[in-house]
């Protein structure tokens, strides 16, 4: 270990501890915590250090990765469980964590059956990272405050987007932009995932600033994923956001709600006009079917075949964040793709001059990745764990209630088939901005299952109109719960 990588690790040693004490002590030092997890999750590239990185491995983690994030999230957890806020108990059971360990439990013993093992450390290490960051949320969100709180985040780390795509594509000159994440790809995911949240708080009982804000981070959110020109992100956030505004809106005409409406199709052709060209370019790059059937070229539909011919030989799968060695060791140049070969990681490979040396890229769909490094049990968990999620966050559909804990359960249901979709085409759901902000959401729902489930309403929801819930005062129990 170098010496600036001890510096780092004591250095994020005392910022947990210290981040833990004002956590205890003050509420608002705990509010600002929190919210500096969201925001700094767009930054966490700027706000990390890696031991025993491979750099060069084309993997989904590639070292023992700490972040600022990882003490933000200890000193809210912690705070938290010491000194609760409400009157709520202060820990209970979270909906879904028991998938979530099973997994993580499955995902130890291939790591420690695999080869190579070290690959598989890595990304085990973040998948425990990322339950502490749910748990961290689930501990702390118990109110409409701490909602309010991740609205406004969320709506800042969109904004703080929007801004910098602007700037990468009209004084960079970049064709696809990619905020202050790693990818176009990356941004498109992020966008997907977050914004249909910040949508749903945009229609909720919040102050009308905080409302007006969101609605601002919605657009530009729409502005930021048109500049990434994501063949797959346009469609899915224009199901998953235009889904939670249509089941959240109010179908009550009036002069300035179509004012306003008039107001966004306007700005929306201005800017869909400017991105036309690149948008049509980046649709005709290629077909469907050059995508997943053409054999000559290193589309999508090789990855599937791959995940096949890595399951006919290892019914359990080649390891956890294995795929990038045994694809380009084996499976790539059986097929007639070469790659260079990661040796035993003791050095970089060796690159000859005019060799372009390239590694397999993990398979760019999320569900054939895991499958292929765990297998037929690790990816059946994985399914059952994301449909776990989606059918906590569906129960919030039932009532259009608008009171925030009922609108961002909804916001986050649209926001998890955001992801899961661009997932079909994606691996960077595993991307530790997109990961940890995820676990964030995954708290948040099962806090509010929790308390929709055990927190006595103010009057019979069973029983109720659409009409009397729509205007019906929210229930006092916890603070405005």
């Amino acid at each position: 270990m170098q010496a600036k990588d001890l510096l780092a690790a004591s250095l994020l040693l005392v910022a947990t501890c210290g981040g833990v004490i004002a956590s205890c002590i003050s509420q608002v030092a705990r509010s600002l915590l929190f919210v500096a997890l969201l925001v700094g999750a767009v930054f966490v590239d700027r706000l990390d250090v890696e031991f025993g990185s491979l750099y060069w491995y084309r993997g989904s983690t590639r070292g023992f990765e700490l972040t600022l994030l990882d003490a933000l999230a200890w000193s809210v957890l912690l705070g938290s469980l010491l000194v609760p806020r409400t009157r709520l108990p202060r820990w209970y059971w979270p909906a879904g964590i028991g998938l979530m360990g099973l997994f993580a439990l499955y995902a130890l013993a291939s790591v420690l059956t695999a080869e190579p093992a070290i690959t598989g450390m890595f990304e085990l290490s973040k998948i425990v990272r990322g339950l502490i960051v749910f748990a961290a949320a689930a501990a702390y969100v118990r109110s409409d405050r701490e909602l309010g709180e991740m609205a406004f985040a969320l709506a800042t780390a969109v904004g703080i987007q929007a801004i910098f795509g602007l700037k990468q594509r009209y004084l960079g000159g970049m064709d696809r932009v990619a905020g202050t994440v790693d990818h176009a790809n990356s941004l498109s995911m992020y966008l997907c995932l977050v914004t249909p949240v910040i949508a749903a708080a945009a229609l909720a009982d919040f102050p009308r600033w905080l409302r007006s804000w969101c609605w601002l981070a919605v657009g530009g959110g729409a502005l930021a994923l048109l500049l990434t020109v994501s063949r797959a992100g346009i469609p899915i956030f224009i199901v998953t956001v235009g889904g939670v505004v249509l089941w959240g809106m109010t179908w009550r005409v009036s002069a300035k709600k179509l004012g306003w409406i008039a107001l966004a199709a306007l700005v929306g052709a201005v800017i869909v006009r400017q991105s036309w060209d690149n948008i049509v370019e980046r649709y005709e790059q290629a077909t469907l079917e050059q995508e997943y059937f053409d054999k000559s070229t290193e589309g999508r539909g090789v990855y599937l075949r791959w995940a096949k011919a890595i399951l006919d030989e290892h019914p359990y799968g080649v390891g956890l964040n294995n795929w990038s060695y045994w694809v380009s060791r084996e499976h790539g140049p059986r097929e007639g793709y070469y790659y260079e070969d990661y040796g035993d990681f003791s050095h970089p490979p060796p690159r000859e001059s005019g060799d372009p040396g390239f590694h397999a890229a993990p398979a760019h769909n999320l569900f054939a990745l895991t499958a292929g490094e765990l297998g037929y049990a690790g990816a059946t968990l994985f399914v059952l764990m994301w449909l776990r999620w989606l059918q906590l966050g569906s129960m919030f559909l039932w009532r259009r209630l608008t009171w925030p804990t009922h609108r961002l359960g909804a916001g986050i249901f649209f926001g998890t088939c955001g992801i899961f979709l661009q997932s079909m085409t994606e691996w960077v759901y595993r991307q530790t901005a997109i990961y940890f902000t995820f676990a964030v959401l995954l708290g948040t729902l099962a806090s509010l299952t929790w308390m929709r489930r055990h927190v006595a309403p103010a009057f019979d929801v069973a029983t109720a109109s659409e009409g009397e819930l729509e205007d019906a005062p929210e229930p006092a129990a916890a603070g405005r719960w």
